[in-house]
């Protein structure tokens, strides 16, 4: 619902939590603790991973996936109870933070409540058994949305989660559901409170996978009716064959403009570099200032910005979704965390207050961001590539160069001045890598 999004929302800082193994007692009460350093990060949303009863049948590991749900109107007893969980939603709202519940629509766990209670609710081969769209999925089975009454049940659901004071939803692989619920769950939700709605889109390789076997698979575009928000998988597919050495940097630079130019206007992306289903990008990018320029190039990207978990404190193991397997905080990397804060209210404002982006590749792995606003224009430079030497910022530019025109009409909002700078040098300015990040506020 491109149409009606919140203007903050492009700008939006989202924080993702898996209760589980958040802390090591793994309960509302270990995350209620940790909202005052959750909002410190300029968090503007708390998603919270499902917090339902996990199923038992088909599990796997010892714990199961939070995503084999088996009541999708109860809370799972290990991490607490209504009131616990409404103490959490009532302190992170007094915090000035929303929060965010995982629904899992698409399937239910293989012993759930819903199907021993409306059987007739669930998608079946031809052979009259229980199934899923996807093989890999062996400990779900999947819904069949030509149920209106299945509809009626799911947004009722919805509903009960809002009156405990949730304000709005992560629709697990929401391509997979029809469109038109969606949207009759947004309007009719939309009746009790104005929800933020984020929709996980898949891969394009997985739209056209489902698809070839007759089923329903929406593209980012078209979830645009119905969604504030949509992951960024499809262009997240190039990032990886990029960090694989499959890929040139440019088919993603070049992805973000087909995102600008073919979504619905005011579509809003969801930019990472890490969530639950992917590796830690500080266990993908373990040279700790290579980590530093991504985590600048990605707050930087048009859209909102997610941190998992751990993700702030460079973190390199991805807690497991089966087992029981806490964030390790007590050997977090502080430094880091600092710097991470800081980039992150940097791109808060910025985005908040820019409406212009631009980004060119000035040389192999190096890149210009550039965000242009009524009183300000804001240039990024990242070294992406961890290259060392220089970088001559008037190649890639079209002879127009950057909007670096020297050190006295410029304000450093990140990085060391004295350290990195574009200087004079045959007509030509130039700019060391080693310094980087940098980002500079050109005033006019």
């Amino acid at each position: 619902m491109a149409i009606d999004t919140p203007k903050w929302v492009k700008s939006a800082v989202i924080y993702e939590i898996f209760p589980r193994n958040h802390t090591s007692e793994g309960t509302f009460t270990g995350i209620y603790r940790d909202l005052e350093r959750i909002r410190s990060l300029h968090t503007d949303i708390l998603w919270l991973m499902p917090i339902h009863p996990v199923g038992r049948a088909g599990r796997k590991g010892t714990l199961g996936s939070p995503y084999a749900i088996r009541d999708y109107r109860a809370i799972d007893p290990e991490l607490g109870d209504e009131r616990s969980f409404r103490m959490l939603v009532d302190k992170a709202h007094a915090l000035d933070m929303k929060v965010m519940l995982d629904v899992v629509y698409n399937h239910t766990s293989r012993d759930s409540v819903l199907l021993q209670e409306h059987p007739e609710w669930f998608l079946r081969d031809v052979g009259g058994e229980f199934t899923t769209k996807v093989p890999d999925w062996s400990d779900v089975y999947d819904l069949d949305y030509g149920r209106r009454d299945l509809w009626e049940y799911q947004i009722a659901t919805l509903k009960k989660w809002v009156d405990l004071g949730v304000d709005g939803f992560r629709c697990d692989v929401a391509p997979l559901v029809p469109l038109d619920f969606w949207r009759a769950a947004r309007a009719r939700l939309a009746e009790k409170k104005d929800l933020i709605w984020l929709a996980e889109s898949v891969e394009k390789s997985f739209v056209k996978y489902l698809r070839d076997r007759g089923y329903t698979a929406h593209s980012d575009p078209e979830l645009h009716a119905a969604f504030d928000l949509t992951y960024d998988y499809d262009g997240f597919e190039y990032l990886k064959g990029y960090f694989q050495g499959r890929r040139p940097l440019r088919d993603y630079l070049n992805h973000l403009h087909v995102q600008e130019t073919l979504y619905p206007a005011g579509a809003v992306k969801l930019r990472f570099l890490e969530n639950h289903d992917n590796l830690r990008a500080a266990g993908v990018i373990r040279d700790r200032d290579s980590l530093a320029n991504w985590t600048v190039f990605y707050a930087l990207l048009p859209g909102a910005t997610l941190l998992y978990a751990g993700q702030e404190i460079r973190a390199r193991s991805a807690p497991s979704l089966f087992e029981k397997d806490p964030v390790d905080w007590e050997h977090a990397d502080s430094e880091f965390a600092v710097f991470v804060e800081k980039v992150v209210r940097l791109a808060r404002e910025i985005k908040g207050t820019c409406t212009e982006f631009s980004v060119v590749e000035l040389a192999e792995g190096v890149v210009e961001i550039t965000w242009a606003g009524e009183g300000a224009t804001y240039v990024a430079l990242v070294n992406l590539a961890n290259k060392c030497g220089v970088v001559d910022l008037d190649d890639g530019t079209d002879g127009e160069g950057t909007s670096l025109d020297g050190p006295g009409q410029v304000e450093v909002c990140l990085g060391e001045h004295a350290e990195v700078r574009p200087w004079e040098k045959e007509g030509r300015r130039i700019c060391r890598l080693d310094g980087m990040p940098l980002v500079v506020k050109v005033p006019g």
